[in-house]
């Protein structure tokens, strides 16, 4: 699946985690731009990596600038967590002329990433006593 659809299906994931022994992942969304659109957060387990389900997710119209926290109840495990800012709410994560991202975009050690993620590379562990983790958004521009 091309990263596009991929940040597309992650962040569209509005399932809540139904288990009772729930730990809170706190992602913190920083570096956020006032550009209109959808800001998009999506949590996958790794079998709904690069799917089009997810375990939990949120999305923001017309975001402020700044940092904005999501907290999400989730199960003990590993899970890849994504940022995507569709700048022009058009359903798509663009891409420009030079094949780099057009829209904004932040994935655990997504400055690390080189070509697709794979799960390993993006994971985050969530023990029984939670998580937390901050994703600068990276805006092209």
């Amino acid at each position: 699946m091309p990263l596009s659809r991929y940040l597309i299906a992650t962040t569209l994931a509005l399932a809540a985690a139904g288990a009772a022994s729930a730990a809170p992942l706190t992602v913190t969304a920083d570096g956020i731009e006032a550009r209109g659109g959808t800001l998009y957060v999506g949590v996958q387990t790794q079998a709904q990596f690069m799917q089009q389900e997810g375990i939990a997710g949120e999305r923001i119209e017309a975001p402020a600038n700044g940092a904005k926290t999501f907290t999400f109840d989730v199960p003990e495990g590993e899970y890849s967590v994504s940022v995507w800012h569709d700048f022009n709410a058009n359903g798509q994560f663009d891409m420009s002329e030079t094949g780099l991202p057009a829209d904004g975009w932040a994935m655990n050690n997504g400055d690390a990433l080189r070509g697709p993620p794979t799960f390993e590379d993006v994971k985050v562990a969530v023990p029984t006593t939670g998580a937390a983790i901050t994703l600068t958004v990276a805006d092209p521009e």
